[in-house]
């Protein structure tokens, strides 16, 4: 006799993950943010010296209409990452639950299909910690 309840082996299409985003990956139990700034220097900051994280519009969007909407500054012991980008509320609430993994910008052209993009990553050291 057949059952009417769906096979857990083959899901529906609609149940398909959305491809991987260029901009951010994310991991639970992540000990350290990877950022690779526009430069293509990559830095490993350390959960453990995570102070805090600022988000609000970017100022620049008054002056240039097609800027990034979005600004953010991570503040770490060590250093500063500042991203400028869209959807960056969904990168403020992994970096709360310590599970942002990755960061780095993207081609401008990814955004519209991205619900995050970040179009540019800058790392300042704090010079007396270096």
């Amino acid at each position: 006799m057949k059952s009417n309840q769906s096979n857990n082996e083959n899901p529906p299409a609609s149940a398909s993950s959305a491809p991987p985003n260029p901009c951010v990956e994310r991991a639970a139990n992540t000990a350290a943010l990877k950022a690779v700034a526009d430069d293509g220097i990559s830095y490993l900051l350390p959960y453990s010296q995570f102070l805090y994280a600022e988000r609000s519009a970017n100022a620049t969007l008054e002056k240039q209409p097609d800027a990034p909407p979005e600004r953010m500054l991570i503040r770490f012991a060590s250093g500063d990452v500042a991203i400028l980008g869209s959807g960056l509320k969904r990168v403020e609430t992994d970096l709360q639950r310590y599970e942002l993994q990755f960061i780095k910008a993207a081609d401008r052209r990814l955004a519209a299909t991205l619900d995050t993009h970040i179009s540019a990553v800058t790392v300042t050291l704090t010079k007396e910690n270096v």
